[in-house]
């Protein structure tokens, strides 16, 4: 069993072994480091029982013409020269993260989450997709006769960054009949500003399409 933690390190505490997966994976760039960086978590049987999926540099104890001993944990996955500079990058990372504080952080999201649903249900035509009580600070909306991709531009041009699209999770909004939504993630620096900023750019949107 693999899970992937991406959207989860930067809002919940995550503890692999309470969890008992096999592995756990995230990304660097939603924990505010950079990207092409990460971690991925395994459980050490498996991992010694698992071929290296590349070679070179540190991966290999001995080499001979009759055999070949691969190093020992994490080594035997770590071929040739790491991206060292990423590494130092996303520690630093968890570090902020760390200082901040989980808690300080959820609260701060859970606040302007719930500042920008209250906004949204005041707009005529727009659907929230999604209004489970302990969600993640991620609000995902249509607008009636309006295709989220031309709202993604509209809100573009007003200087209000969100996705558009199905958000590679296509069998679930085809199971629901949503072929794709408009997705405002809110994280530690956004503002109550900034979610005015969203809807004042979403009603602009309206009048275009008016």
């Amino acid at each position: 069993m693999l899970i992937d933690g991406a959207q989860a390190v930067p809002h919940l505490k995550v503890d692999v072994q309470a969890l008992d997966c096999d592995f756990y994976a995230f990304s660097g760039h939603k924990l505010y480091g950079p990207t092409g960086v990460g971690v991925l978590y395994g459980k050490a049987a498996l991992l010694d029982a698992m071929p290296p999926y590349q070679g070179g540099g540190d991966m290999i104890r001995e080499v001979t013409f009759r055999k070949t001993t691969y190093n020992a944990l994490p080594y035997k996955f770590e071929a040739g020269t790491p991206n060292i500079a990423g590494v130092i990058a996303l520690g630093a990372a968890i570090g902020y993260v760390r200082a901040v504080g989980l808690e300080a952080i959820a609260a701060h999201e859970h606040a302007l989450l719930a500042y920008a649903s209250a906004q949204a249900a005041r707009i005529a035509g727009l659907r929230m997709i999604g209004t489970a009580a302990d969600k993640a600070s991620i609000l995902s909306f249509t607008l009636d006769g309006i295709h989220p991709h031309d709202v993604g531009t509209i809100l573009d041009q007003h200087g209000v960054a969100v996705r558009a699209g199905h958000h590679c999770a296509m069998p679930v909004m085809e199971r629901f009949g949503v072929p794709a939504t408009v997705r405002a993630s809110f994280a530690l620096y956004n503002t109550r500003e900034e979610v005015d900023a969203l809807f004042a750019a979403v009603r602009a949107a309206q009048e275009v399409f008016a």
